[in-house]
């Protein structure tokens, strides 16, 4: 009973500290390196309700507060109560943005969960592009912007350091220095592209070239090493997913006529956390981590597990989400062809 109770506890405070050797904490100091100080970036949020946020125009006049989080996410339940405060007591020098990270989340689930919480805020949906621009790795993690446009502050915990910020924010001076740079435009692979001219490095020190195939088609896995644990509670199909899709691909990537790639979300996710996942799975195929998020975007992969299969010419033919019965036939016929 005290064991079924203790991993009880483990699922609701958070990640298991065997799977995640890095806490909320050093993923947003992770995440605000390099990124404090400088001059925040030019983007147009639209909120799920169809409205624009256009936060260059906010630069200058008022403090932006921008809190990334999910739906399934625990740590982000358990501090929403303290956006909400922070939003009903804004005033009219800070501008307070909800941003689901859209990974493994749905609008129909962030309309769900604001009629549940009685949210007013805006709600913006990510498709990854604005975690790129605040180097999102934590769920939640809060990014502060000051009067004067430049990020002044980013934490994963709500508190005493956050509402610090947050008033720092709302009485610095203005600036008409800090240029922000506008969003990235960057490419976009799917079905029927080929893969790009690029080379992964992988977890123990290898790379994997996309485009080497050597005549051998490729399955490229995105996943995440804390899906079938931490989902388990909140997501428990998902979890589930995970864990067939694990389990087909090992079973599969024994098959040396295909080249196959594991690619590791690098939200709440370390090279600690891979290694643990690697070993913990027996998972023969190499894996990358893929920390900054830019292969998810690059492949538009909001979900885990998603596979992406290309033929041997290096040509996208399938995006697979969850296990797929003929996947054995078609690589099959694949590696024949």
């Amino acid at each position: 009973m005290r064991v079924v109770t203790l991993l009880a506890l483990i699922m609701l405070c958070g990640f298991s500290a065997v799977l995640h050797a890095e806490t909320g904490d050093q993923h947003a100091q992770a995440a605000a390196h390099g990124l404090v100080g400088t001059p925040a970036p030019r983007l147009v949020l639209k909120t799920i309700d169809g409205q624009s946020i256009d936060l260059a125009s906010l630069y200058g006049k008022k403090a932006v507060y921008l809190e990334f989080w999910a739906t399934w996410c625990v740590p982000c339940r358990q501090q929403m109560p303290h956006l909400k405060q922070v939003y009903e007591q804004a005033g009219p020098d800070l501008a307070v943005i909800a941003v689901d990270v859209g990974f493994d989340d749905t609008v129909e689930d962030v309309r769900k969960y604001r009629h549940d919480m009685g949210l007013k805020m805006p709600i913006v949906f990510d498709d990854g592009s604005i975690g790129e621009a605040f180097h999102l790795r934590v769920t939640p993690q809060h990014v502060v912007i000051g009067r004067d446009g430049r990020i002044a502050f980013i934490g994963h915990e709500a508190n005493a350091k956050l509402d610090a910020a947050l008033l720092a924010a709302r009485t610095s001076a203005t600036s008409s220095n800090a240029v922000s740079t506008a969003a990235k435009d960057e490419a976009h692979y799917d079905v029927g592209d080929r893969l790009p001219s690029l080379t992964v490095a992988t977890l123990n020190h290898g790379s994997f070239p996309l485009q080497q195939s050597n005549g051998k088609p490729t399955v490229l896995v995105f996943l995440s090493p804390w899906c079938e644990t931490y989902l388990a509670g909140s997501r428990p199909a998902l979890a589930a997913s995970c864990r067939a899709v694990r389990e087909q691909v090992t079973a599969l990537s024994h098959n040396t006529n295909v080249r196959w790639l594991g690619i590791a979300s690098g939200l709440w996710a370390g090279k600690d956390d891979l290694r643990a996942y690697q070993q913990q799975h027996h998972v023969a195929m190499p894996l990358a981590l893929d920390d900054s998020g830019a292969l998810f975007r690059s492949f538009r992969v909001m979900h885990v597990p998603t596979l992406l299969v290309v033929d041997a010419n290096g040509r996208i033919v399938r995006r697979v989400e969850g296990v797929d019965p003929t996947l054995s036939s078609e690589l099959k016929a694949l590696s024949s062809g």
